[in-house]
């Protein structure tokens, strides 16, 4: 290349859209009846949501990401989630999961990882695709995280 430039990226990969997606989970109690829910930014026209009648937070938390990149797909697009609980956040951005697994998904203290039913196929689809986290603080007034928390506060059976 001229004047010394040099090329920082191959393009003859395609681009990957990028899609952000908020998730977020609710609980009537903890443990209690509880909802989760997903939304795309930045309208949050296509969504998804659901509950159960005895569940936790952190599993409703959980299975909100879980479902998002399930009816999202990973087919040729990044996934960016976004979401408020540090539980998620901090599992993939300080890579918990690697050690989990490596430790026959005990914890430091040699502990069955709690909700490894939804850990097991949630950290499988990360490996699958591009899919980066991002927290957010809840209730701080972001908008698509206020959405997010409506529907799966919504979604709680008997509510």
């Amino acid at each position: 290349m001229e004047g010394g430039q040099q090329r920082l990226f191959d393009s003859a990969e395609p681009e990957r859209t990028v899609i952000t997606v908020y998730t977020d989970g609710a609980c009537s109690g903890n443990p209690g009846p509880g909802g989760w829910a997903w939304a795309v930014a930045p309208s949050g026209d296509l969504f998804g949501s659901g509950g159960e009648r005895a569940t936790t937070n952190q599993r409703m938390e959980l299975l909100a990401v879980l479902e998002a990149i399930r009816s999202i797909g990973l087919e040729g697009q990044r996934i960016h989630v976004v979401s408020d609980s540090t539980y998620v956040v901090n599992c993939f951005r300080d890579r918990w999961w690697v050690k989990w697994r490596r430790n026959g998904w005990k914890n430091s203290q040699r502990q069955p990882v709690a909700n490894v039913d939804l850990w097991e196929p949630l950290v499988a689809l990360v490996e699958q695709g591009d899919v980066t986290f991002e927290w957010v603080k809840g209730h701080s007034g972001d908008a698509m995280n206020d959405l997010v928390d409506r529907l799966a506060v919504a979604a709680i059976p008997d509510r």
